[in-house]
């Protein structure tokens, strides 16, 4: 009769998933205040003011599209270009070239060391199996 194996706990959540949703988070709120202020004081003239209104929206949705899709390779690639977008508002309100570029050095930055942290994870998690296995086949 062989020993039960302990169920194993459920594999913590990504570190790159978790920063990648915080940072995705901070930028809907600074995209949707943005568009409210934009089309508040008609500060794009070249255009119509209702195009600060529909631009913050629709960069709104393609920010909660990207934070519901991280689960996917596709939701960091979404992320990045919400990164472009924000960026290129610059071209129409100078000031979001300053916003947009703290967003990418931050968006950067979680991407470098959320996945990072994510590879010590693993690597300690399978020290710890293979420890483990180790410990249960007696071998020390």
């Amino acid at each position: 009769m062989s020993a039960a194996r302990a169920p194993r706990t459920p594999a913590p959540r990504s570190t790159k998933r978790s920063l990648a949703s915080i940072v995705l988070g901070f930028e809907l709120i600074i995209v949707f205040l943005a568009g409210l202020t934009l089309f508040g004081l008609d500060a794009i003239q070249p255009v119509p003011r209702e195009w600060a209104l529909y631009g913050g929206i629709a960069l709104c949705v393609l920010t909660v599209l990207a934070m519901a899709m991280l689960r996917s390779p596709v939701g960091y690639w979404l992320g990045w270009f919400v990164q472009a977008a924000l960026m290129s508002t610059g071209l129409f309100v100078p000031i979001m070239f300053i916003a947009g570029g703290l967003f990418v050095a931050l968006w950067t930055y979680c991407m470098i060391i959320g996945e990072k942290l994510d590879r010590q994870t693993r690597a300690y998690i399978e020290a710890e199996d293979r420890l483990q296995a180790q410990a249960e086949n007696g071998v020390a």
